[in-house]
């Protein structure tokens, strides 16, 4: 059954809709990119899918099979991906391990993302108010005797591009409330050859990019060692998905001019690229 909104669109106009001719080049890993991209068509926006980063299969195991061989000693498992919950669940399937062995844990997802691990597990113990490591912790500080609890971080191991400081900074900020924090890579996430991209690069020099979107941090980082310089794409609205890809975006010298601050789903990012033509 479709939605109101998703009605509106189809039956308004393409040159009624808010991004009506606009294309917008998404960095997204591919299985986000599509879902984004689908919420800038609803805007009447045409996405151009530039992945800058993929996500793929450890080469090696051995941390995470140690952590799911003692998984009954975490009082939590903290996710911060979607990508990490589908590796976490698929490693558990190919260790044979029953999902029931995760009973006595309690498990926490990133707003959209609870979607993910329901469908995995079929519950979800926290879904933070913001959608973001700064608000696991907020979440975490209200529990009584959280110092005395362990917790479990799946996360991406980076490899080829500089981490950004969203993992290492959650790690610090709980254990400075005393909390014992293992962290275990559950996938990879690594940058792509720019050399697949001639086409794409092209069109952001020629001036036929409207807007750039960001969804993370690592996306920029690899995006930027794709181009030659800041003029490459200096006419280039850049959106951000949140403030902290946004704070990070600034750091590395990229002018931002869209920050989402729904950043719990795709659909709050393109409202807020759709917001900016609006006026």
């Amino acid at each position: 059954m479709h939605t109101k909104s998703t009605e509106i669109n189809l039956l308004t106009p393409a040159s009624k809709l808010p991004l009506y001719n606009k294309r917008i080049l998404v960095t997204a890993p591919r299985n986000y990119a599509y879902r984004l991209s689908e919420q800038i068509i609803k805007k009447g926006g045409l996405p151009v899918l530039m992945p800058t980063i993929e996500t793929c299969y450890l080469s090696n195991y051995s941390q995470l099979d140690t952590a799911l061989g003692h998984i009954k000693e975490f009082d939590w498992i903290l996710f911060t991906s979607r990508n990490g919950i589908a590796a976490f669940f698929q490693r558990m399937n190919d260790l044979n391990i029953p999902v029931s062995a995760l009973e006595n844990c309690q498990l926490c997802a990133l707003g959209k993302d609870s979607e993910s691990l329901l469908s995995f597990f079929g519950k979800v113990d926290l879904i933070p108010r913001e959608s973001s490591p700064a608000g696991i912790v907020a979440e975490l500080r209200k529990i009584p005797q959280i110092h005395e609890k362990t917790v479990l971080i799946p996360a991406p191991e980076v490899v080829g591009l500089p981490e950004p400081d969203v993992v290492p900074n959650l790690i610090t900020d709980l254990q400075n409330l005393g909390i014992k924090v293992t962290r275990v890579p559950t996938y990879i996430t690594q940058g792509l050859d720019k050399n697949i991209y001639g086409i794409e690069l092209n069109l952001i020099r020629q001036r036929r990019i409207d807007v750039i979107a960001f969804s993370s941090t690592v996306e920029i980082e690899s995006f930027l060692r794709m181009v030659n310089s800041p003029r490459d794409y200096e006419h280039c609205v850049i959106a951000c998905f949140g403030p902290y890809t946004t704070a990070n975006a600034q750091k590395l010298a990229v002018n931002v001019s869209i920050v989402s601050q729904d950043y719990s789903s795709f659909e709050g990012f393109a409202e807020a690229i759709a917001t900016f033509f609006s006026f």
